[in-house]
């Protein structure tokens, strides 16, 4: 079933859960999330950031996980990742995303508010959910080019408070594409953001959480968890061995079966720490 940003987040908190959502690049791993989601009968969000679309039109990729989450017997989110181009936005909402991020994070405040609202009322239009950044998580390929700083409780209020956002993703320590799950988080902080919004809270960069504290965020208000460094891992790793143990492996579907059983074990395992 494809479902609403707001109406999954709204599932997993009445339960006291947290909503993994997950970067996924085409079918193979598309398939294996779902395959884990309906294997707990738990939501999922399925997202494409910009490296996948970079890869692959917006209206291919999403229309195949826009027909994937129609025929799933869970309920099943595609939501567009990091986008800050207005023309991508609207092309993902046409195609059918059940939800955007405008990510203006790097913009000055005023700004962030008036682009994040704009996409906020195109996002209505559709019947589409929209989440935004307050604060910005770095990314551990580009700490030169991204500047990271940590989300402030009243910056965070305000922002949610005009801008009418489904849901708000805050900084608190993450950081994207990170292969150790070493993240240092600012629990005090996150639970002070939580108090000051009513917004439900997003975290990017999960893949650098440990196990322990990806079941702390749910406790301190989190209600979708990004994750994506460390599905690509799951996959890479067993494509690799494969080929190491085989030399004359070439087909791969072959070789993406056991790639799509490493991405469903790693995916079930995050979504049942949430």
């Amino acid at each position: 079933m494809l479902d609403t940003l707001r109406h999954i987040i709204q599932i997993t908190e009445e339960q006291g859960h947290g909503t993994a959502a997950f970067n996924v690049f085409g079918y193979e791993d598309a398939r294996a999330v779902i395959d884990a989601a309906e294997s707990l009968g738990r939501p999922v969000i399925l997202m494409t950031n910009k490296p996948a679309l970079a890869h692959m039109p917006v209206h291919l990729l999403g229309g195949m996980l826009i027909q994937m989450a129609r025929e799933a017997s869970v309920p099943v989110g595609v939501h567009l990742d990091h986008a800050d181009d207005l023309e991508v936005i609207e092309a993902a909402l046409q195609t059918g995303y059940s939800s955007v991020m405008i990510d203006a994070s790097q913009l000055p405040f005023e700004e962030n508010i008036s682009r994040t609202k704009y996409v906020v009322e195109m996002a209505r239009d559709f019947g589409a959910g929209a989440e935004a950044e307050i604060g910005a998580v770095g990314y551990s390929d580009a700490p030169d080019t991204y500047q990271a700083r940590y989300t402030q409780p009243e910056e965070a209020q305000e922002f949610a408070g005009r801008t009418g956002v489904d849901a708000l993703a805050v900084a608190v320590g993450t950081v994207h594409r990170m292969q150790t799950q070493t993240a240092r988080l600012q629990f005090g902080l996150l639970e002070r953001i939580h108090k000051a919004v009513n917004t439900p809270l997003v975290i990017h960069g999960s893949s650098g959480i440990s196990d322990a504290d990806l079941k702390k965020l749910v406790l301190c208000g989190v209600r979708k968890v990004n994750l994506g460094t460390t599905l690509r891992m799951a996959f890479g790793q067993e494509l690799r061995r494969q080929i190491e143990v085989d030399e004359k492996l070439f087909d791969r579907i072959v070789m993406f079966q056991s790639c799509m059983t490493q991405v469903e074990k790693k995916a079930r395992q995050k979504i049942e720490l949430l």
